[in-house]
Parts: C-alpha cells; structure tokens; sequence
C-alpha cells in the first residue's frame, strides 16, 4: 500500500516535508529598518509623525498627514559582515549588494468645508527584509555530522531505503537514503525490516568542518492604503497588505577526521554535503491606526497589525560525497546525486500582531523628535497544518516570548537643508536572549528640497550576536555570530 502511495507522490513530484524549523518560521516574522531615506535616518520613528511613504507601514494614518500628493522611489546599498567563532576559531565574512527599496505614491483629496477635511489614498512597496547573506564557519568539534544522518535513519526499514528511489521518500527517509547510499551509516543488519544503523565515520575522532550558507531574496510588502483626517485633530487610516517572499539559500558542509585507519578499516574520512533551498509564497495583513493632535505641537499614534498569514512553497535538492579509505590510502568516493529538485506540499505559516504606540514633539517649523514603541509576541508564530508541526509549534511556545523594539529620531531644518538621525533597539525574541540577541543600531541622513523635489540620503548601522545552528538535530552545534549591517539609501521625491 506504501509503495502505492509513494508511486503516487513521485508522479507530481509532492511530499511533506517536515524540516521547517523555528529558523524558518522567524526568517518571515522580523523585518528590518528599510523604506525612503528619510524613515532609515531616523530609525523608523514615524508612528505619530506620518508623512512619509514609508511611514504608512508604521501607522496607516499616516497618509492624510502629507499636504500634497507625492510620488518616490528609493535605492539602497546594502553591506553585511558576519564574524563567526566555531569552537575557538574565528572567520569572517561579506556580503554586499544593491537593491531597488521602496516605491510608491500618495494621493491627498481636500474639503475644507466638511468636518473631514483631508482623505488620503495611497500606495506602496517597501522590501521589509533583505535576505542576501553570506556565512563561513569552521573549526575543530567532536560531534560528527553522521550523528544528523543517524537521527533520521534510526527507525527507519532497510527495505524503505533500498527498495525505492530518492523522490518516493519522506524527508527523514531522504537524509537516511543519502547517507546509506554514500556509506556514511550501515544497519545493524541486512534484513529488511532492520531499523537500527550505526555510523561508518569513526568515534573518538577530531572531525574538522567547514560550513557555508550563501542567500539571496527579500520580504516584500505591497500597502493598499486609505485615511481620513476629522477637524484636523484626529486621522485614521486603514492598510491591506500583500506580501512576498522570494528566497534562495545555499548550504555546504565538509567535515574530515584525524582517525587513522588500519588495513582492514574502511571507514570515512572526508564528506561534503549540500542543500538547495528555495522558499517563495505569499500572504495577506492588515493594518489599522490613528493619529492624535492634542494640540500643535504634540502627536500621538497607535496601531494594530495584524499576523501575516503566508501560505509558502519549499524546492529542495540535496547531493552528498563521502570518501572512504584505509591505511594504504583512498578507496573510493561515493557521490550521491539524485540531480532532483523535490516540490514539497505547501504550508501556512502566521506571524505574530503587533502593536504599537508613538509620540512626536513638534519644534515649530525648525525640528521633531518621535517616539515608537512597539510589542510583538513571537510565541504567537505557527505553522500548519498543526497535524504536522505539532512538535514545531510546541517548541515556538516554549522558546519565544513578547519582544519590545524601541525606536528614537529626529529631525532639523536649516533652509532648505533638513539633518536627521535616529537610534532604535529591538529586544531578542528567545526567552535565553542568547539564540538570538538583542539588536543595537543608529541612523543619520540629511535631505534637500528643491521645491517640488526632495532628495534624501541615509546611513544606518546595526549589530546583533545570535547562534547559528547548522542542523536541526543530531549534530546541533553552533557558532557564535557577530553580524554588522551597514545601509545607505537614496530617495528622490516628486510633489505633484
């Protein structure tokens, strides 16, 4: 009856994979500081100001506070270092890019004779999380990286891994598969129904190993906007959200021992292996807000969005070489390609609400300093079909907690010059703060108008330590991350 079913999975080429771990799952829950120039300065402080394009996705509010209709366009530079430490030894790496950011457009509506003096219609991009990464590792453990191989196979039939092809299998029963065929791992015997193996990489070795992880992709969120604005006092605003996620990642893992083989040893000396994984889909929010005057020179904002509900697709092709040798040398190498991409059964995932509150003081004409405080629960993240991700979504709860961002900028004219500067930190989403640590960053800029043109310019810098897990189990070692992003942007705004 398996084999039946399995026939059938490999036909559409559609499993169910069951590798989407809490990585995944956070990937599309964050996002940075990214939009125009003049949100990246001050570090996203826009919750109570309004009036810019980026703000919108802040406080949908903010559209009925511009005065006339505009239109923008932002590039950006992005740059990140990567310092890792892996069992005492230290590398580094950088990954540098371009990137068209935010693109959008506003459009304000008056009368003056009615209480609702301004509605405000708008829309915009804004790339929400640049995925573009570069990481190298590599040190000296004791853990093998046959332990993930291990893990997966033991339970696991014999007759599963040699009586059908690659495509027909489960995810735990393809990193069974590759392993037994490249010989990393044997069973305990050749009956078919054996379900226990044992690693040909030999114990009590120092196993060197490398491991590289090269992304590419983005987050991007495509705002529907519409505001009013009552007795210029109070404005609301209401957001629909589409969001889109385009991501590409590539990860090798060489491990080597020291273990010196006899002449009737045939163990494994050397491996390699790699991942492909593409992950694009889809999702939907919304977003509801206000924007308070009490008088002219305060603003209040709060706002509500709502989880982002993503219905995602995984591509994933896998390859393994292992090489084999004993005290007169090498034997052979065995390399497993099964040259196939795997489509694997689209899933949901919700990212967590968040909710937030703004303050801004308005200097007259001359300047402003704001205010954002915002709180977004990631215990709150699931995957589904819960039947699937039971144990996933149990383990989120566990680890995850409320995490807090705070955010200051400001803002001065001089003429027609306008300075800017900004400083925000975000709080770890793990209950330890260590899987993941809390983020620092600041931001300055500085913008010109030119009438009914606007150029903008920013630099913003940020810095967070996390852990990185190169397998979900078996082998969960990890290395210390240090990773500094660097962002310059250009806005150039048209009023209409």
């Amino acid at each position: 009856m398996k084999k039946i079913f399995l026939f059938a999975i490999s036909i559409f080429g559609i499993a169910q994979l069951q590798a989407q771990n809490i990585t995944d799952a956070l990937r599309f829950s964050q996002e940075d500081i990214n939009g125009t120039a003049r949100f990246s300065a001050m570090s996203g402080a826009f919750g109570a100001l309004g009036g810019d394009l980026s703000a919108i996705g802040i406080n949908p509010a903010s559209s009925v506070i511009f005065t006339n209709n505009q239109v923008g366009v932002t590039l950006s530079s992005f740059n990140t270092k990567n310092y890792s430490n892996y069992f005492g030894l230290k590398t580094d790496n950088t990954n540098s890019g371009f990137d068209s950011n935010q693109a959008g457009g506003v459009f304000i509506f008056k009368n003056p004779e009615s209480k609702w003096s301004k509605l405000a219609l708008a829309i915009n991009y804004d790339n929400t999380k640049n995925l573009d990464n570069s990481l190298f590792s590599s040190g000296v453990n004791s853990n093998s990286i046959a332990n993930y191989f291990t893990s997966y196979a033991n339970g696991i039939p014999l007759g599963n891994l040699t009586g059908y092809s690659y495509d027909q299998l489960f995810y735990d029963e393809q990193q069974a598969y590759l392993a037994y065929e490249a010989f990393v791992i044997n069973p305990a015997s050749g009956n078919t129904n054996e379900t226990n193996y044992y690693s040909n990489v030999p114990a009590g070795a120092n196993y060197y190993q490398e491991s590289s992880l090269e992304s590419t992709g983005f987050n991007g969120k495509l705002s529907f906007n519409a505001s009013a604005q009552y007795n210029d006092l109070v404005s609301i605003g209401l957001n629909l959200n589409s969001h889109f996620v385009d991501y590409r990642q590539s990860t090798s893992f060489y491990e080597e021992n020291d273990f010196i083989p006899t002449n009737t040893d045939y163990s494994v000396n050397r491996l390699v292996f790699k991942n492909d994984l593409y992950t694009y889909g889809n999702g939907f929010s919304f977003q509801v807000g206000t924007i308070i005057k009490p008088t002219n020179d305060i603003r209040l904002g709060f706002a509500y969005q709502s989880p982002t509900w993503y219905t995602l697709y995984d591509e994933l092709s896998q390859r393994i070489a292992a090489v084999r040798g004993n005290i007169n040398g090498e034997l052979d190498a065995r390399i497993i390609n099964p040259q196939l991409t795997v489509i694997y059964e689209p899933y949901k995932l919700q990212t967590p609400s968040k909710y937030s509150g703004s303050f801004a003081y308005l200097f007259g004409k001359r300047g402003l300093i704001s205010f954002d405080y915002s709180l977004k629960d990631y215990n709150n993240i699931k995957l589904k079909p819960n039947s699937d991700f039971a144990g996933t979504n149990n383990y989120i709860s566990n680890v995850l907690k409320a995490s807090s961002e705070f955010r200051v900028g400001a803002e001065y004219k001089i003429k027609e010059w306008s300075l800017r500067g900004g400083y925000r930190f975000e709080e770890s989403p793990y209950k330890n703060g260590k899987t993941i640590g809390d983020l620092y960053g600041i931001s300055t800029g500085l913008g010109y108008n030119f009438g009914n043109t606007k150029l903008d310019i920013a630099y913003s810098y940020s810095k967070r330590n996390y852990n990185k897990q190169f397998f979900s189990q078996g082998l969960t070692d990890y290395s210390n991350i240090y990773e500094i992003r660097n962002n310059i942007s250009v806005t150039l705004l048209f009023e209409l």
